[in-house]
């Protein structure tokens, strides 16, 4: 079994902290609060028609984030051959999603995924396999998406101010940047997965002998090993399975970022998308998250939020673009938050309750 899971179990624990909410709560709110003094205008809201119209588009951003959890928590079924029931993936994606929210973006919640898995009883190379094919099948829906739609849109898709590949300042530069290293490690792992593992885990085991990498040593020779099981178990799945994983990834990004564009339709009076505007709104969705992908705080906690306006000021009055900031995060991000502090707990007390049971069965 990989060492991903049978060492360094306290870190993953620390990962799972309540206590963890706090950083990341007050950079957001920080950072919001200052934007809200240098730029809000409710004025702005007056002109909106306090009607249906806007709480209908309210309840569809939020459905949108309903949907997404439930797309992960069926590709979690899926993958797992149905070994968890609906309630018990649902749960297990909302902490999942806590510990990506606690952790800087960088980092993800990847180690904490194993953690979780294997204390549900799945097998060392089910729990492998359907971590590492999570994370190259999402890896292979930006890479796969983004290059169409930069095509069919072409630089405005990552900014308003890029009309022109001449345009391209550092925001494309870092989006461009970071969609190469995308492709560069996806078509690495689907390399190892698919098509010749055990080159890869001889690469990864050079790798991790040379100096300057010495303290990802060990981090490196276990994805090496991770790469072969995950390849095995893969390789001997039907069609069907790659399908329908891929189909609940594909769903679960798309009403994500379509979250924006209800929150648009709610909140700007002015603004009536046709379907070219919301294929951009949904694209600068994705570059976003894209050139926040390293961000160094947790959740891109305070990034995020001032990103915002920027990306979407051709849509959205500067007046009020850090107030649909606020609830965006609101309803993407903080809700994770408030989530996994009141449901990890919980989740800790049955994990020592079934431990307790099989020690119990084992005298």
């Amino acid at each position: 079994m990989s060492s991903h899971l049978e060492t360094d179990n306290a870190s993953y624990l620390e990962n799972l902290k309540i206590s963890k909410v706090f950083l990341p709560t007050i950079i957001g709110i920080a950072v919001v609060i200052w934007m809200m003094s240098q730029s809000l205008d409710l004025s702005e809201l007056s002109k909106l028609d306090k009607n249906s119209h806007t709480l209908f588009w309210l309840f569809m951003a939020i459905l949108m984030y309903i949907l997404r959890h439930l797309f992960y928590a069926w590709r979690l079924r899926i993958m797992s051959d149905n070994a968890f029931t609906w309630p018990k993936a649902i749960e297990l994606i909302f902490i999942w999603e806590f510990s990506s929210a606690v952790s800087p973006t960088s980092v993800g919640g990847a180690g904490v995924a194993f953690f979780l898995l294997s204390q549900e009883n799945l097998s060392g190379a089910k729990t492998i396999s359907v971590v590492l094919y999570s994370m190259v099948i999402d890896t292979i829906f930006f890479v796969l998406m983004l290059p169409v739609l930069y095509f069919i849109l072409g630089p405005v898709m990552i900014r308003p101010d890029m009309v022109q590949f001449s345009d391209i300042d550092g925001y494309g530069i870092t989006f461009l940047t970071v969609l190469l290293f995308m492709i560069g490690y996806g078509g690495i792992f689907y390399y190892g997965l698919f098509i010749n593992p055990k080159s890869i885990k001889k690469l990864l085991f050079k790798l991790s002998k040379l100096s300057f990498l010495k303290r990802f040593k060990e981090d490196l020779q276990s994805t090496a090993s991770d790469v072969v099981i995950s390849s095995e178990t893969i390789k001997n799945k039907p069609w069907s399975f790659h399908l329908k994983s891929f189909g609940t990834t594909i769903g679960a990004w798309v009403v994500r970022f379509f979250a924006i564009n209800c929150l648009i339709l709610a909140l700007v009076a002015a603004v009536d998308p046709g379907f070219y505007d919301h294929l951009i709104i949904v694209a600068r969705g994705m570059a976003m998250h894209t050139i926040t992908a390293f961000s160094p705080t947790p959740g891109a906690a305070g990034i995020a939020e001032f990103l915002f306006g920027g990306f979407f000021k051709d849509y959205i009055p500067a007046g009020i673009a850090v107030l649909i900031a606020l609830i965006w995060r609101l309803i993407s991000y903080y809700t994770y938050l408030i989530a996994g502090a009141i449901i990890i707990p919980n989740w800790f007390a049955k994990l020592k309750q079934k431990k307790k049971l099989e020690k119990m069965k084992l005298l």
